[in-house]
């Protein structure tokens, strides 16, 4: 059940953006739409709102960032570490401390043990007409309720990122808008994992999805430290027309004290498939089914239990690449309607 603080995945949807951000809504989107997701919850901005209200009694905090000139690159990296050091050494109020780790508690007996995701979920990422994807931070394989608590700090501290303040700062957001819940999901001991596009990321083609992945967790195919497996199929046929298994040398796995480590594949793996062409089926499958939901083309993470063998969405948020140009003008106004035509022949005037 849903509460000021905590969301939980089944009580969400998308239309919750302001109160439980990007990711966290879409996580309760594909929730409440069939979609197979690891179980989870969302701290939602009211806990950010709390912590940013606390913070600018002493200072302020989005005042200074919206005095910012997007150009000023050491104005808006001394300011960046200034507001994460205030982040990280300001305690949460005591009712967001008790709300974590109550939700914790019932996310299941143990599950802080064998370990959660803590991702940031921030009320501007994932949208339709913009692209924070990586900006802000997340945590994998956090274990105990303290360290829970302090990587959500850490989360709301990205929001202050330098990256994610220039970024903010050239398209002129306002600062009262942008807020930040937490995402803390239990961690997939995944087997495979990778991303899935369901249009062509090259061609924009939209009658094929390519798929991508490599043997352990998926962090290792967003960071770009694996050349993953690579397939493209007939979003309706299910032909797989490409097919490229790449030498895979390493994978992210749970480190003993938590946090991921970079292992070694085994020999017999590296030139090996790591996902079956039944498995390609089923994403595709997926695939549609979640872009049917939305009614628009998807970017979207999965992983394969080890174990169970169950493909697990971890995320999904909209295409943005192929959508933008394609809601671009075609052309530009003109005074003169030969200009129209002279432009059609290589722009000569």
């Amino acid at each position: 059940m849903c509460s000021a603080l905590v969301g939980w995945f089944a009580d969400i949807r998308l239309a919750d953006r302001l109160e439980v951000g990007g990711k966290g809504g879409s996580l309760g989107e594909l929730t409440r739409a069939g979609i197979e997701v690891p179980a989870g919850f969302v701290l939602k901005t009211a806990a950010f709102e709390r912590f940013i209200e606390a913070l600018e009694i002493e200072a302020p905090v989005r005042e200074r960032v919206e005095s910012l000139e997007a150009e000023d690159l050491a104005a808006v990296t001394a300011l960046s570490g200034e507001l994460r050091a205030r982040f990280a050494a300001t305690p949460l109020p005591a009712d967001v401390a008790d709300a974590i780790a109550r939700a914790v508690e019932e996310l299941g007996k143990g599950a802080a043990q064998s370990g959660v995701a803590v991702r940031s979920s921030a009320t501007t990422e994932d949208a339709a007409d913009a692209s924070f994807a990586g900006l802000q931070d997340s945590y994998l394989w956090v274990q105990s309720v303290p360290q829970i608590q302090d990587r959500v700090r850490s989360c709301w501290g990205s929001l202050y990122s330098v990256e994610s303040m220039s970024y903010r700062r050239k398209r002129d957001f306002k600062e009262k808008n942008v807020a930040m819940a937490v995402v803390v999901q239990t961690m997939v001991d995944a087997r495979t994992a990778g991303v899935m596009f369901t249009r062509s990321p090259l061609t924009g083609d939209r009658s094929v999805m390519t798929i991508e992945g490599s043997w352990g967790l998926g962090s290792a195919v967003v960071g770009g430290e694996v050349t993953p497996d690579r397939w493209v199929v007939g979003k309706i046929t299910g032909e797989i027309s490409v097919r490229e298994i790449s030498t895979k040398l390493i994978r992210h796995a749970a480190a003993g004290g938590g946090g991921i480590e970079t292992v070694p594949v085994p020999e017999d793996l590296q030139l090996a498939a790591c996902m079956s062409d039944d498995e390609i089926e089923n994403l595709r499958t997926i695939g549609r089914k979640v872009e049917r939901h939305y009614g628009r083309a998807q970017d979207i993470e999965w992983a394969v239990e080890r174990g169970s063998e169950k493909i697990l969405l971890l995320q999904s948020r909209p295409e943005t690449v192929w959508s933008a140009k394609e809601s671009a003008p075609v052309g530009r106004g003109a005074v003169n309607p030969s200009l129209h035509v002279l432009s059609i022949f290589g722009g000569r005037r």
